[in-house]
C-alpha cells in the first residue's frame, strides 16, 4: 500500500491502479480521493450536495422556459400568423443551445487544465445575470442574444459530469452521476412551477402586483429573477468545496504491471532502470475512441429527441384547440410538468442507482380524443414515461463516456459530447418549431395529420438514437 506521503489515482477506463508523479501533498484531487477511499468509495457528503445544487442551478433556466416562451414570442407580435409562434419560440429555445455548441469544448479543454471548479463557478455566475436579464427583454432579439450569451458563458453540463464521477469510486460512480439526473428531476418540478405559477403575476396575483408595477410592465421577469437569486448561494457555496483534478506536476500516467507494487515516486525518480520497467501509457487521440464515439453519438440523439419533445409537448398544449392544442393557461402546462417530474424524481431517487448497477449501463441506455380526466392521466402517464427513460439514456451515456477514456480526458469527452449534444439541441428546437407549426397547417391532411406528423417524428429520433447501442458498445460490453 502507499504511503501517507504518496497517493493513488485509478483509471475509470482501464481499471488499473496509477502511479501519480508527485505526494499527494498540495495536490487537491489526491486529497479527494483519500476522503472518499476513507468513505469506502462513497462520495463525500458536501461534494455531493454541491453536485445536487449546481445541477439544479443549471435546469432551472431551462425547464422554467416552457411554460411561457410560446406567450413571450407573442407578446413580442413578431410572428406574422399564429402558426408561426412556435418557430420564433423555437429560435429563443435553440440560442442557448448555439452558445453552449460553440463554447462546451473549450470548457472542456480549461477543465482539464485548470480544474472542474473555476469552470462551474464561471458557469454558474452567468446564470445569475444573463437569466436575469433574459426576463427583462423587451423584443424578440434581446431575448436571442440573452439566452446565446447564457450558452456561450454556461459550461456546467460538461465539467459537472466529470466531477460527479471523480467524487467516488467506480463501483459507485451510478450514485454520482445519478445525482445529477435526479436533481434535473427536481428541475424538472420547481422549474415549470416557478416558469408556470410566477409568469404574469400581475394578472394572477394583482394584490401583490398592481397593474403599472414592475412585474406587470415585464411579466415575464419574476421567475428570471427567482432562478438567479437561488444561483446566487451555489456560487458561493462553490468556493468551499474540493477539486478534483489532480494539478501534480509531472503529467505522465504509469500503469504498473503488478497491482501489488506500489513504489514511492521519489524512489521512481531516482531509479531509471525500475522506471524503464514500467509501461507508460498515452491516451490515444478522442476521435479514435469508438467507444466514446459511439457513446456520445447515442447522448447527442437523444439529446436532441428531448429537447424536440419538451418544446412540442408544451407547445401542443398551450396551443388553441382550433390547430390541435389543448388550449392549457401557463398554469396547467405547469401543473402536469410538475407531477411528472415528481414521478420522475421518485425514481430517480429509489430505482437508477439500483437499476444501473444490476443491469449496467449499456442495458439502461437500450431501455383517441380524450378530456377531463382521462386526458390527465395520459398526460401525465406519457411524460413521466419519457422523463423516466431519459434519465436512463442520459445515466448510462453518462456513464459509459467516462467509462471510455482516461482522466486525463474526461474534461475533454465531457465537454466535447456537451458541445456536440447542444448543437443537436440548438436544433431541436428550430426543427421542432417548423415540424409543429407545418402540423398545424396540415390540421385536416389525411396522410399524418396534425400531432400525429409531430410526435411521429420524434419518436422516429429515438430509435435512430439507441440503434448504436446494439452494435460496438454491446461487443465492447461482452468482452469485458
Amino acid at each position: 500500500m502507499p504511503s501517507a506521503g504518496s497517493c493513488m489515482e485509478f483509471d475509470h477506463a482501464h481499471a488499473a491502479p496509477l502511479l501519480p508523479s508527485r505526494s499527494v501533498d498540495g495536490c487537491p484531487g489526491c486529497l479527494l480521493q483519500q476522503r472518499v477511499a476513507a468513505r469506502n468509495g462513497s462520495p463525500p457528503a458536501k461534494e455531493l450536495s454541491f453536485v445536487a445544487l449546481i445541477s439544479l442551478c443549471s435546469a432551472l433556466p431551462i425547464s422554467s422556459l416552457f411554460p411561457f416562451i410560446y406567450f413571450m414570442v407573442e407578446d413580442f407580435n413578431i410572428a406574422k400568423s399564429d402558426t408561426m409562434v412556435a418557430t420564433y419560440a423555437g429560435y429563443i429555445g435553440s440560442a442557448m443551445m448555439l452558445g453552449r455548441f460553440i463554447s462546451s469544448a473549450f470548457w472542456g479543454i480549461v477543465a482539464d487544465q485548470y480544474g472542474r471548479k473555476p469552470v462551474i463557478l464561471i458557469g454558474t455566475f452567468s446564470i445569475i445575470i444573463f437569466n436575469a436579464l433574459f426576463g427583462f427583454c423587451t423584443n424578440f432579439w434581446m431575448a436571442l442574444m440573452a439566452r446565446f450569451l447564457l450558452g456561450l458563458c454556461n459550461g456546467i453540463l460538461g465539467a459537472m459530469k466529470a466531477y460527479s464521477s471523480e467524487i467516488c469510486s467506480k463501483e459507485n460512480q451510478a450514485s454520482g452521476v445519478s445525482m445529477l439526473t435526479t436533481t434535473w428531476a427536481v428541475g424538472l418540478i420547481l422549474g415549470p412551477a416557478i416558469g408556470g405559477y410566477l409568469t404574469q403575476p400581475s394578472d394572477k396575483y394583482p394584490a401583490i402586483f398592481p397593474t403599472g408595477s414592475l412585474f406587470d410592465r415585464f411579466p415575464y421577469a419574476l421567475p428570471c429573477l427567482c432562478i438567479s437569486a437561488f444561483a446566487v448561494p451555489a456560487l458561493i457555496s462553490g468556493f468551499f468545496i474540493a477539486e478534483s483534478l489532480h494539478n501534480h506536476k509531472l503529467k505522465p500516467k504509469i500503469n504498473v504491471m503488478d497491482p501489488s507494487a506500489y513504489l514511492e515516486i521519489e524512489k521512481l525518480e531516482d531509479d531509471t532502470s525500475v522506471m524503464s520497467n514500467l509501461k507508460i501509457e498515452k491516451d490515444p487521440p478522442l476521435w479514435k475512441n469508438i467507444s466514446a464515439l459511439t457513446a456520445m453519438y447515442i447522448y447527442c440523439v437523444w439529446g436532441l429527441h428531448s429537447m424536440a419533445y419538451s418544446e412540442m409537448f408544451s407547445w401542443w398544449a398551450v396551443s388553441s384547440e382550433h390547430l390541435g392544442g389543448l388550449g392549457f393557461s401557463t398554469s396547467q402546462v405547469a401543473d402536469v410538468l410538475a407531477i411528472a417530474g415528481t414521478i420522475f424524481f421518485l425514481f430517480q431517487l429509489f430505482l437508477t442507482p439500483r437499476l444501473t448497477k444490476f443491469f449496467g449501463a449499456l442495458r439502461m441506455v437500450q431501455v383517441p380524443a380524450l378530456d377531463g380526466v382521462q386526458l390527465w392521466c395520459v398526460l401525465v402517464l406519457s411524460q413521466s414515461l419519457k422523463l423516466i427513460l431519459s434519465a436512463c439514456v442520459d445515466v448510462g451515456s453518462s456513464l459509459l463516456i467516462n467509462d471510455s477514456v482516461t482522466s486525463r480526458q474526461r474534461g475533454l469527452a465531457n465537454g466535447v459530447s456537451t458541445s456536440i449534444m447542444s448543437l443537436c439541441k440548438a436544433f431541436g428546437p428550430s426543427i421542432a418549431g417548423f415540424i409543429f407549426s407545418m402540423g398545424q397547417v396540415r390540421i385536416d391532411a389525411s396522410f399524418l395529420p396534425g400531432m400525429w406528423m409531430v410526435f411521429g417524428s420524434v419518436s422516429i429520433l429515438a430509435l435512430v438514437a439507441a440503434v448504436p447501442s446494439f452494435g460496438h458498445l454491446s461487443m465492447k460490453s461482452l468482452e469485458k
